[in-house]
């Protein structure tokens, strides 16, 4: 039997990680089991317990919040760069695999054939640099003997967790407005990257864990790249929605605090691709 330790463990990831580890014995924490911006909690927590497998689905990700406030900002860089800090060092101490999810933000989106896993990290906003000194750190711990896996994703889609603080998904927003507004405005032909089922990613993680693969930076995303405004309209195409209208709009039409990457697509060179992300939206939508 595994033992895995699951942080983040109440959001909309983590709750998908603790299904796909049912089984094994897994201890499952989040904000109110341990705070992971704290480095002797977390050393002195994970010993206890000694888990042979550390999943890290804990994050900040409040992207335009993090461009506006200089508090949030703080937050973001405590939860996403020494967060992942404390655990690999952790992990580290009591020879776990240390497993820490990043994102297509790490990209300035220049790149039209879309991003490799080795590609070179250079965010546009607060929050992409979080997350990209964030995955520096573990990385700096590879020549130490961490073993570990970094997986980027993006647009992240699925049935919602049990934090009270876990956030709606894109499509799950696209239906509430729908029933609100008779028009959407929604950006088109940038901004375009995959989106990614939360079962999906939670599946392909185990399946990772338990390769043979070896260690370092994987992409895993649902197939297929789309906008806002694409998503939306197979979406509604999807439900038979007729009677909101979706107009295609610029980024520059469409202003928001933290800058965008045009094209952030995450290239998948390492492992079996996943399904579309129109093939798992219509089983979560039938679910």
């Amino acid at each position: 039997m595994l033992k895995v330790l699951i942080l983040g463990a109440k959001g909309n990831l983590g709750s998908q990680l603790k299904k796909v580890f049912a089984g094994e014995d897994v201890t499952a924490w989040d904000r109110e089991e341990i705070d992971i911006t704290d480095a002797e909690l977390i050393i002195k927590k994970v010993n206890d317990i000694k888990p042979e497998v550390i999943i890290n689905a804990a994050a900040y990700n409040a992207v335009d919040n993090c461009e506006e406030s200089e508090e949030e900002y703080d937050l973001a860089k405590k939860l996403n760069i020494d967060g992942p800090r404390n655990l690999a060092e952790a992990a580290l101490a009591v020879g776990a695999l240390f497993v820490h999810y990043s994102s297509d933000y790490v990209f300035n989106g220049h790149k039209k054939k879309g991003y490799r896993e080795d590609d070179e990290r250079l965010p546009v906003n607060r929050y992409g640099k979080t997350k990209a000194i964030g995955e520096r750190q573990v990385v700096s711990y590879s020549g130490k003997g961490l073993k570990w896996y970094l997986i980027r994703t993006s647009k992240l889609f699925g049935p919602l967790g049990e934090s009270e603080f876990a956030k709606p998904s894109f499509f799950d927003l696209m239906l509430k407005l729908s029933r609100e507004k008779t028009q959407l405005k929604l950006v088109d032909g940038e901004e375009i990257s995959c989106f990614t089922y939360t079962p999906d990613l939670a599946a392909a993680t185990r399946r990772l864990i338990e390769s043979d693969a070896g260690y370092g930076v994987y992409h895993i995303v649902n197939s297929g790249p789309a906008s806002w405004y694409e998503a939306a309209k197979f979406l509604f195409e999807l439900k038979g929605i007729k009677d909101v209208k979706l107009i295609p709009v610029r980024s520059i039409d469409y202003p928001r605090p933290a800058k965008r990457s045009k094209y952030s697509v995450l290239l998948n060179t390492k492992i079996e691709p996943l399904r579309s992300w129109q093939e798992a939206l219509s089983e979560y939508l039938s679910v």
